[in-house]
């Protein structure tokens, strides 16, 4: 978890307590040493976090204490909202859905002011009749990314000649208008890139797999960035 949602979710967990919390109880719920709350609390109330207490005893925040809101200039308005609308249009109906829902969190979260300025951004993503037609979901490919599940798929090539491939789906790319499965192929044992227009007939395995065996998303990336060097 990164230092600065730890210190957010650190403010919600005091909120939500009556009573005083000792550092060794926010040390636990957090999976921290005592140190490290010490020094987190130390500079939440360095930057105005109305939290009293001291070490030893406990700490409490006042309960009306809120976060502040969340503020966006024009300019970063106009790409979240953008980047939303291209959601919407070059994904699935389910991922399309959860971007909607981000854009209907956000909205609640700002300030009125800053939510009428919200609504009147002039930048957006339309449909496309360029984009290729999937057979296979998107969410689902995404799903066995995240719990690092290998596929098995038939897969054709420009000239329609069909294989079938054992693949550890890493990471989707876009590349308008096609999508690309960034995958560790077991048939040519190397990464390989499949067009999610070009992939059929996709089957999920029981089989799992890790990132530490030179054939995950982090020596992909490793041989990605080299290739970019050299081309440079």
């Amino acid at each position: 978890m990164r230092r600065a949602d730890r210190l957010i979710k650190m403010v919600n967990f005091l909120r939500s307590r009556r009573r005083a919390v000792t550092a060794s109880r926010i040390a636990d719920e957090f999976g921290i040493c005592t140190r490290t709350v010490y020094r987190d609390i130390q500079d939440l109330m360095d930057a105005g976090t109305p939290i009293s207490g001291e070490a030893g005893v406990g700490y409490m925040i006042n309960p009306d204490y809120y976060l502040p809101p969340i503020t966006f200039d024009q300019d970063e308005l106009e790409a979240l909202t953008l980047g939303i609308s291209m959601v919407r249009q070059w994904t699935d109906d389910r991922f399309a859905e959860k971007a909607l829902n981000a854009l209907e969190k956000i909205q609640t979260a700002l300030p009125s002011q800053i939510r009428s300025e919200l609504e009147q951004v002039t930048t957006y993503a339309l449909p496309s009749d360029n984009r290729p037609p999937w057979t296979v979901s998107f969410s689902d490919v995404r799903e066995c990314i995240r719990k690092q599940q290998k596929i098995q798929i038939e897969y054709s090539d420009g000239e329609r000649q069909f294989s079938e491939r054992v693949i550890r789906p890493l990471a989707l790319m876009f590349f308008s208008p096609v999508w690309i499965l960034a995958a560790w192929c077991e048939k040519r044992e190397d990464f390989r890139h499949f067009r999610m227009d070009r992939i059929h007939n996709m089957q999920v395995l029981e089989q799992a797999f890790s990132d530490d065996d030179g054939k995950g998303l982090s020596a992909y990336l490793i041989r990605e960035e080299e290739c970019y060097r050299h081309r440079g």
